[in-house]
């Protein structure tokens, strides 16, 4: 029996899972918005809308707008006279228009001129987009091509200007200069929804960006690689930079071949090498989109014409089936599928979304479409009928999964046009809910709800039937034996193969693990887990650049684990989490040790939205409120503030080191856990000493901020800077209680056992290091500062370095009042008059000082260098000090906010604020990334690979040789800065 005629034939096996089908679904488009309950916003929109802008037939709708999206109703009234266009006109005309200006950017534009222009297009199109879908002038389909077309636009524009800048620049020599694209050897492919000319309403556009390493565009100076690695970062910056005007579109470009080891842009061979040799099965779905978009488009239909044998296998792969397979139980786990509901649901990931409307169809075009060229197309709906008419699936399930598809990608508009999020969940509280329905055009919220859930609940029913009786196939991608007493030779073989120096030391080493020789695999269920790892194990551990020592970090690890069960069945559940336990591994000792020490805290990063965004300070707060709740013992509140901080601080560094959160949010991430911590154990402390000493007449307090936490800069290393305030009533000298003690006694030991509560190593470790040393009078004064003390000190008796200090006072937790009362001290003491001569010339004293004393370390001592961090925070809060008193609204306590404002305010340079934010934002990617993978310092020659890869990108350069003459240049920019506005250093 030939495999066509088995009866477990794949052909024949799909056929019969898709004849199944679930009560239909109408194709129904949604109706304009109802009239919107938000009555103040209407109102305001009638108020501001030039009279007669809208005509009279279309008022109501843009009512209904108006009151439904804040973000639709900003885009009228900012620009009326288009917004009357956009009621008025065709859309297609107006469409074709703006896109035609891009076409037409004059390559004599400015760098900002230029994101101005794209951002204005931007906006216009979004509003004539969401005119058209809401009054139904346009379908589903007409409104994401009109958004792809904006995308393709406006990157072409921007590769335009970028490669006639460049040439004005005499860095390159264009082919043609009319038509700046043209053979230039670098090429933007579109994938996802891009690439499908699907992309929804507040789309990111996901890109991979390659290049001709022998592109006549460069001359024999320039380094190809190295060129257009600047080129995408530039390019990047001009779509998506958030300015006074907005962005044009988020650009990720993660889905390159393994982003982690390679640059944002990447030559055209390699690529092909990769995915010919490397390529995952899911890169092959990717792929399936992929399409030229900008820039030297002929070059990008080539490469996809080299990769189609890959993309597209002649013969059914019974080894790719199984992949196929295992990447959708990986949706199912990694994406967090859970029940289908409407309220709070996430119409792409969720069940029954559009995430399993798409992959229902990607997999049947990986498996059929080698053999069938008609299945090669990257629209969802196009290829649902062609695999209807392939037989593939039956005409009605193709009919009922393309009605659902436009219905949830137009709720699914409707949502991001509210507030112009990427978003794709849908209100969970009932007015946000009932808002929404009406948005959609429906009457109320019940009937929306019914209508949606029986849309997922018949994608769902498809989908769940996707290879439900298929064969469960498996393959071994080389040989991998760790049994008996000897190595094997294949085995041998193939670690060598993967990157491992020493193959026979790793086998022997694995097969001590099977030997039960640690704790966490003694069990026979942890044997037969790891057994099933152990390929993308050492796969994972292979990619950190240096297997070998990744394998040791990793062989430490498991040394220290009490159980392994868990932890394997969590990795083998999780495929990502494999990848992310190398990485850590690989290259931040200091958060592996971390991990060895408490490995549950991977348990945070199996949260769906993860890696969407880091947790706010309102979540933060409510998980601390849960895990202590008020009435604690002080001593169980310190040891469960250790236990969170180090989960939530674990939390925020894996996202550093994924690189999926900026320097600037991870330091208020980590200066809002400290906040919310440091008030927890303020008001358990304050607590604990009421019951133990009664309580001061009047009494009260507050713990201010200093250093990174005052500036919301803190990283994973840093310590708490603190300073303590207390109050009385007046005349108050002993507290009223069983054991009183005096005022100045009794805040005292609060404030001891404040510190104590923070920095006392417990079973659970240390939660902070604590410095007191910038109160008042400094390590002689009291513990604890009275109200008055501080005010006067400050006021009469404080050191330059001391008020220099006081431009980043923050006060964070405590009685609320004093809390008040301390920032208006502050504030006060900041906007004194100056001497600016004598503050200069103390800074630059003390400088010297600290040079002297400390030295000025290597390039990658970023704090202490010449023209470091410390410098580059003098220059902020020596200007602050000094202007303070003629322009107050200059201060700030986070130094780049801070230059901003002075900026602004005329009192900074525009060349020296470029080069100081620059300097900045390259010392603060540096320094969240090094504190948190090292406890000490940095030096490149000795790191482990992975770590200088990761310490390159943190740079924004390809390698690390280019990092370490970036930082040098930086640092010799801010050292000239601050010699010539603060005094010479050296």
């Amino acid at each position: 029996m030939t495999p066509e005629e088995g009866p477990r034939s794949v052909a024949s096996a799909a056929r019969f899972l898709f004849s199944q089908t679930c009560p239909k679904t109408p194709g129904m488009l949604l109706p304009p918005p109802q009239p919107a309950l938000d009555n103040a916003a209407i109102a305001l929109f009638r108020a501001e809308m030039p009279p007669g802008a809208i005509p009279a037939e279309k008022a109501a709708l843009a009512e209904n707008i108006a009151g439904a999206s804040p973000y639709l109703r900003q885009l009228m009234l900012r620009d009326p006279a288009f917004a009357a266009c956009v009621f008025r006109e065709d859309p297609d005309q107006l469409l074709g228009l703006q896109l035609a200006g891009l076409r037409h950017v004059d390559p004599a534009l400015s760098q900002a001129e230029v994101m101005a222009r794209l951002r204005q297009v931007k906006k216009r199109v979004a509003l004539l987009c969401a005119v058209a879908d809401l009054s139904g002038t346009w379908d589903v389909e007409q409104v994401t091509v009109a958004l792809t077309d904006l995308a393709d636009a406006a990157l072409s524009a921007a590769i335009s200007w970028l490669l006639a800048d460049y040439a004005r620049q005499g860095k390159v020599t264009l082919a043609d200069p009319a038509q700046p694209q043209a053979q230039c050897g670098y090429v933007a492919l579109a994938m996802g929804k891009q690439g499908a000319h699907e992309l929804n309403y507040s789309s990111d556009i996901d890109l991979i960006i390659l290049y001709d390493a022998l592109t006549p565009l460069l001359g024999d100076s320039q380094e190809a690689a190295t060129f257009f690695v600047r080129f995408t970062r530039r390019l990047v910056q001009l779509m998506q930079d958030v300015t006074e005007d907005g962005y044009v579109f988020r650009t990720d470009l993660r889905l390159r071949p393994d982003p982690r080891a390679t640059q944002v842009a990447i030559s055209i061979d390699a690529a092909e090498i990769y995915y010919l040799n490397q390529g995952q099965n899911w890169e092959r779905a990717a792929m399936i989109k992929a399409r030229p978009c900008a820039g030297d488009t002929a070059l990008g239909d080539e490469f996809l014409s080299r990769l189609r044998p890959y993309i597209w296998r002649k013969y059914l792969d019974f080894a790719a089936i199984a992949d196929v397979q295992s990447m959708k139980r990986q949706i199912h786990a990694v994406k967090g599928h859970g029940e289908v509901k409407v309220r709070g649901h996430n119409l792409k990931l969720g069940r029954g979304g559009i995430r399993e409307i798409e992959f229902f169809v990607q997999t049947q075009q990986l498996i059929a479409g080698g053999r069938n060229p008609k299945l090669r197309g990257r629209s969802t709906i196009a290829m649902l009928e062609a695999l209807a008419d392939a037989q593939w699936i039956t005409h009605e399930a193709a009919s009922e999964l393309t009605s659902a598809y436009r219905f949830l990608r137009a709720i699914e508009h409707r949502v991001q046009m509210v507030n112009d999020e990427q978003t794709h969940t849908l209100p969970a509280d009932d007015p946000a809910f009932e808002s929404m329905a009406r948005f959609c055009g429906f009457a109320d919220g019940g009937s929306f709800e019914a209508e949606v859930r029986r849309v997922l609940e018949c994608v769902q029913g498809h989908y769940s039937r996707l290879f439900e009786s298929a064969e469960e196939l498996g393959t071994a991608g080389g040989s991998l034996v760790f049994t008996g007493g000897e190595d094997d030779p294949e085995t041998i073989e193939t670690l060598s193969r993967m990157g491992y120096r020493s193959p026979s030391e790793v086998s022997a080493t694995i097969r001590g693990w099977h030997f039960g020789r640690y704790a966490a695999t003694r069990s026979a269920k942890a044997r037969e887990l790891l057994t099933e790892l152990m390929p993308k194990l050492l796969t994972a551990l292979a990619a950190m650049g240096d297997a070998d020592l990744a394998f040791l970090a990793f062989d430490k690890f498991l040394s220290g684990l009490p159980a392994g069960v868990q932890l394997f069945s969590l990795l083998k559940a999780n495929p990502r989490l494999l990848d992310l336990l190398a990485t850590i591994l690989g290259s931040a000792p200091r958060l592996a040790e971390q991990l060895s020490r408490r490995p549950k805290v991977l348990d945070a990063v199996l949260d769906p939205g993860f890696f969407t965004s880091l947790p706010s300070e309102a979540e933060m707060a409510q998980l601390i409120a849960a895990a202590m709740p008020e009435g604690v013992e002080t001593d169980e509140v310190a040891d469960r503030a250790r236990i969170v901080g180090k989960e939530q601080a674990f939390r925020i560094g894996v996202r550093v080191l994924s690189e999926t959160a900026g320097a600037a949010e991870t330091g208020l991430a980590f200066s809002q856990l400290a906040g919310l911590l440091l008030g927890r154990l303020h008001r358990a402390v304050t607590e604990d000493q009421l019951r133990r000493n009664g309580h001061v007449p009047g009494g009260r307090s507050a713990v201010i901020a200093m250093g990174k936490l005052g500036g919301n800069e803190m990283t994973a290393g840093s310590d708490l800077d603190l300073i303590i305030i207390y109050d009385a009533a007046q005349g108050a000298e002993m507290s009223e209680g069983a054991k009183p003690l005096s005022v100045n006694q009794y805040y005292a030991r609060l404030s001891q056992r404040l510190i104590a509560a923070i920095s006392a190593p417990t079973a659970e470790g240390v939660l902070y290091e604590v410095d007191m040393r910038l109160r008042p009078s400094g390590s002689k004064g009291p513990v604890a500062a009275s109200l008055s003390s501080f005010e006067s000190y400050h006021r009469d008796s404080a050191w330059t370095w001391e008020k220099l200090a006081l431009t980043r006072a923050r006060p964070v937790c405590g009685d609320p009042g004093l809390m008040t009362e301390l920032a208006a001290h502050i504030r006060a003491a900041l906007c004194e008059p100056r001497d600016d001569a004598k503050v200069r010339a103390d800074v630059v004293d003390m400088r010297k000082l600290m040079l002297k004393e400390q030295g000025s370390g290597g390039v990658w001592d970023v704090k202490r260098a010449r023209g470091g961090l410390v410098e580059l925070e003098f220059i902020a809060q020596t200007l602050q000090l000094i202007h303070a008193h003629a322009h107050p609204h200059v201060l700030d306590t986070n130094t780049l906010a801070a230059l901003e404002k002075l900026h602004r305010a005329g009192l900074l340079a525009d060349a020296d604020h470029a080069a100081l934010k620059r300097a900045g934002l390259l010392y603060h990617r540096l320094t969240q990334m090094l504190r948190l993978c090292l406890d000490g310092p940095y030096d490149p020659a000795k790191a482990l690979p992975a770590l200088n890869l990761l310490v390159a990108n943190a740079a924004v350069t390809p390698d690390i040789a280019t990092a370490e003459a970036l930082l040098a240049e930086s640092q010799s920019e801010v050292a000239e800065v601050f010699d010539r506005l603060v005094g010479p250093a050296s």
